[in-house]
């Protein structure tokens, strides 16, 4: 089944919520123990500018990217943090390549120079992938998260564009 890289629709939101939500409560991919509530999230993203990608396989949403300011004042404009999930059924299939490349043509169009991922070092999968998408490891916050009775490192990585 092909895989569509397009611009996230209101229809898309429930099943990035429920993507997102999973991850939430099934993974340390992140830190965050809060359930998320999208009710308005992709007009916010919208009006900010940051983009919001659908991985699409056979007409259903699979997995998202977008990105957002990396620390707020002007001079961080020029830097974005992204987000970017998988169904468990996309996971492995080209999708997050797909998406992250989508969400660098973008960042270039609007004039970033750089994106960074912050990522649990626990998910050796996710520094994988990085590393094979350009990205280079340039900080590693030690015990900066905990979730699930365990402290886990940040790592930061980079890819200049």
């Amino acid at each position: 089944m092909q895989t569509i890289v397009r611009n996230a629709e209101a229809r898309d939101v429930p099943r990035i919520e429920s993507i997102w939500n999973q991850i939430i409560a099934d993974t340390t991919a992140t830190f965050t123990t809060q359930a998320k509530d999208l009710d308005g999230w992709l007009a916010q993203k919208s009006a900010a500018g940051e983009p919001v990608l659908a991985c699409d396989r056979g007409g259903e949403c699979v997995g998202f990217a977008t990105y957002g300011p990396f620390r707020g004042g002007p001079g961080y404009l020029h830097i974005a943090e992204h987000t970017l999930m998988l169904g468990p059924d996309a996971r492995g299939t080209g999708g997050g390549r797909a998406l992250l490349n989508g969400l660098i043509d973008i960042a270039r169009v609007q004039g970033k120079s750089a994106l960074i991922g912050g990522i649990s070092g626990e998910n050796e999968a996710a520094l994988k992938f990085h590393s094979a998408m350009g990205f280079a490891e340039v900080g590693r916050v030690p015990n900066a998260g905990r979730k699930f009775g365990r402290q886990m490192d940040l790592v930061l990585m980079h890819r200049a564009l």
